[in-house]
Parts: C-alpha cells; structure tokens; sequence
C-alpha cells in the first residue's frame, strides 16, 4: 500500500515537473508567406525575376513564330505540288520540312534550359531574402526567448490556439536592420593638419 502511495506521489511530483517546464516555454508563430511580401527586396526580386522570365519568353515566342511561318509555307508550296514541278518542289518541300524539324528540336531544348535556367535565377534572387526573414525571426525568437516558432502559413500546421503572433516586432527589426543600412553612423573629422616647422636661422 505503502509503495502504490509513494509511486502515485512521485508520478504527480514528475507530472507537475513536466507542466512546469511546459508553462515555462513560450510559444510563438508567424505567416512567412505575408512576412515575405512585406519586405521590399521581395519586391524587388519580384519585379527583377518577372522581367528575366518575360525576355525568356519572349525570345521562344520569336522561335516558334519562326516555326509557324515556315509550316504555312509547306502547306502553301504543297498545295501547288504537281506532276509537272513534283521533282523542284518536292525538294523544297524536303528541306522546309527538315528545317521545321530541327526548329522544333531546337525550340524544346531552348525550352529546357530555360527552365533550367529559371530556376537558378530564381534561387539566385530569392534565396537571400528568404535567408534575411529567417535570420529576423530567430533574432527576434531569441531575443523574446521562444522556445518554438511555428509557420503558420505551412501545411503541416492545420490548428493552433494560443501563442504570440511575432510578425510584427520581426517586421520592425527588418526595418531597424534597413535603416541602419541606409543611414550609417557618422564617421570622426579628420584631425587637423599641422602647420610646417618654420626653418632655422642660420648662424
């Protein structure tokens, strides 16, 4: 009896530990993804990707607009192939044919690289500013001593109740970094010079 009692006590005294240090911790979260949109290097990565991915674009709508000029003209020229220029046009036919082929053998591989090359440049202008609000917000969980901070914006979190929402106070130790970026501490003024020993007089 004497035994169950001292276990019962000592499952209570290891429980309320447990809570204990559970109340101690303090719970934080945030929306990464309304945390990005706010910094204006996310803007400007923004507007830098969206200008590399149009001239991407751009240059493989000029191919394929290439490509489409050349099949109207097989169709035109097949269209008027006879007995009488079967042998001069079917050759011209051969080539513009060859020739759409290897436009579009050429379209799909500049197709490819370009998304290869996408994705470099997307990792190259956004990496650091997803680097940045990282950085921020285990600043800010440090300083404010959260033991946990959950991304609220990721899928693996479907509830949460409780906690402190950080966005804000990460938000203006972005600001704090920016301006001290921009506003750099004032340097000493340089000692004055000093005036030239005047030359002894000669004996």
């Amino acid at each position: 009896m004497k035994k169950s009692i001292k276990i019962a006590a000592l499952s209570f005294v290891l429980g309320f530990l447990v809570l204990s240090a559970q109340a101690q911790q303090k719970f934080g979260h945030i929306n990464s993804s309304d945390l990005l949109q706010s910094m204006p290097e996310m803007k400007v990565a923004d507007a830098a990707f969206q200008t590399y991915a149009k001239a991407k674009q751009s240059a493989l709508e000029q191919m394929d607009a290439e490509r489409q000029k050349k099949i109207v003209s097989y169709q035109e020229k097949y269209k008027s192939l006879s007995e009488a220029n079967k042998e001069t046009l079917g050759k011209e036919l051969e080539t513009l044919g060859k020739e759409i082929q290897d436009m579009e053998k050429r379209i799909t591989d500049t197709e490819q690289k370009s998304q290869e090359e996408l994705n470099a440049k997307r990792s190259e202008m956004y990496q650091p500013v997803f680097e940045k609000a990282e950085k921020a917000v285990k600043a800010v969980a440090k300083e404010k001593g959260y033991a946990y901070v959950f991304d609220v914006s990721q899928p693996g979190v479907v509830y949460f109740d409780g906690g402190d929402d950080i966005i804000e106070v990460v938000k203006a130790k972005l600001a704090a970094a920016a301006a001290a970026v921009v506003t750099p501490a004032p340097t000493a003024a340089p000692a004055p010079a000093k005036a030239p020993a005047a030359p002894a007089k000669k004996k």
